[in-house]
């Protein structure tokens, strides 16, 4: 445990149910403040901009915090389908549970979106843990879209502080050279960024963003695994980086680096990650009764982990393993080596319908700057060579870049697509 990181305790009960837990905190009051007039228990949608705007909706978040006001929707101010999508299904103008500040949509693509419910208290366990995780408040520099949990908890991390966010926008897209006026512009005794993890690839690609990310306090990031080759090369660059997981049912991350924050607990049961804590949403808008909440007070992911040597390491996700030849493959553990090959920059594995096996292993990558890309004989070699035979691709798609969604996740939906289109099978 690096020094400054929360003290945590490592229980084990059995070995299907672990816990790994950091201190808990006293729990806030949860109940809005019934004394300020106005108070309303409905649901009301509140436009995020982007670029110098978003200092409009800072008024509306800090009521969030202080328990005040409405319950608040974030939508994209410039995606009026995404908004009419979020509204059909969560219901703006409808009655809320009274304590609910915010209804935060996850990031999956399947199904009707779901809308975390979090409290005043949810937020702001979530803002001071990460300011005492990262050595005290600061100004922070907002690069994510302000309507996913990430880009919301640069805000209100900054009105906790008493800061103004500087604000990169990235509208039109994340742009390196941009990042280094921004971060040139920054002035708080303390610096912090979020960021996912293609953004953190195209910035070690250009040394002035790279240095620039070297002089902040710390940079946290998540919404995607980070492949370990990016994490090193941030590092060897003198970047504060801190790996975060979580989402929006948990306010965002709530594990740095394997170490739950204060207030967060870690179980795994039957190689499931659960989370539960101060930061835990109430459930979600409108499913009373989902069993992802079933158990008061905690989330059970769709996340698979395990802990190694006392932290959490996450091994991918259990509603996206392949089941190939009648063993199950899981495919962050392919893309961990894929990542590892010199001409990779980026990479996902995913399975595709196989009359013989199930499910045939596929990658989609992207060539690392200047590298001619490999073969697919040469990525079955090098997986290979650290994993079983069967765990190495069987189909390959070379792309100039990924397709994303959400806040930077991979879209994995838009990458079956293609690589079925392109499939001779």
């Amino acid at each position: 445990m690096a020094a400054g990181d929360t003290d945590v305790q490592l229980t084990a009960r059995d070995p299907a149910a672990i816990d790994y837990r950091a201190p808990t905190p006293p729990r806030a009051a949860t109940r809005r403040n019934d004394t300020i007039a106005n108070v309303s228990n409905t649901l009301r949608i509140l436009p995020m901009p982007t670029g110098a705007a978003v200092g409009e909706v800072l008024p509306h978040l800090r009521e969030a915090l202080e328990g005040n006001g409405p319950a608040w929707l974030p939508v994209p101010t410039a995606d009026r389908r995404e908004t009419q999508r979020l509204s059909g299904s969560l219901r703006p103008g409808e009655e809320i549970d009274e304590d609910v500040a915010l209804v935060v949509t996850t990031s999956g693509t399947t199904g009707n979106p779901k809308g975390a419910m979090l409290t005043p208290a949810n937020l702001r366990a979530s803002g001071d843990a990460t300011h005492e995780r990262l050595g005290g408040p600061g100004q922070w520099l907002l690069a994510l879209p302000t309507h996913h949990i990430a880009g919301i908890q640069v805000l209100l991390r900054s009105i906790l502080a008493g800061t103004e966010p500087t604000v990169l926008d990235v509208s039109g897209g994340f742009l390196p050279e941009a990042l280094v006026g921004a971060i040139a512009s920054m002035r708080g005794e303390r610096r912090y960024t979020s960021l996912v993890p293609t953004q953190l690839i195209k910035a070690l690609d250009e040394p002035a963003a790279t240095d620039a990310l070297a002089s902040l306090d710390g940079v946290l990031v998540g919404g995607a695994a980070t492949p370990k080759p990016v994490l090193e090369r941030a590092r060897a660059a003198g970047i504060t980086v801190f790996r975060t997981y979580g989402m929006s049912e948990t306010c965002g991350g709530c594990v740095y680096e394997g170490v739950p924050l204060t207030g967060t607990e870690v179980r795994i049961e039957d190689g499931r990650v659960l989370l539960g804590g101060a930061m835990v949403a109430k459930g979600y808008r409108n499913i009373p009764d989902h069993p992802a909440f079933a158990e008061p007070g905690w989330f059970r992911t769709e996340d698979a982990g395990h802990f190694d040597n006392g932290v959490l390491a996450i091994t991918g996700r259990l509603d996206e393993a392949i089941m190939t030849g009648g063993l199950l493959v899981i495919p962050e553990v392919v893309e961990a080596v894929l990542i590892t090959h010199p001409s990779v920059s980026e990479c996902v594995v995913l399975g595709l319908p196989d009359e013989r096996l199930g499910q045939r292993v596929a990658t989609a990558i992207v060539p690392a700057p200047g590298a001619t890309a490999p073969t697919l004989d040469e990525l079955r070699d090098h997986v290979v060579a650290e994993l079983d035979a069967i765990a190495a691709p069987r189909e390959l798609a070379v792309l100039d870049e990924l397709p994303l969604r959400g806040p930077g996740k991979p879209d994995r939906a838009k990458l079956r697509e293609l690589l079925l289109a392109a499939s001779p099978n």
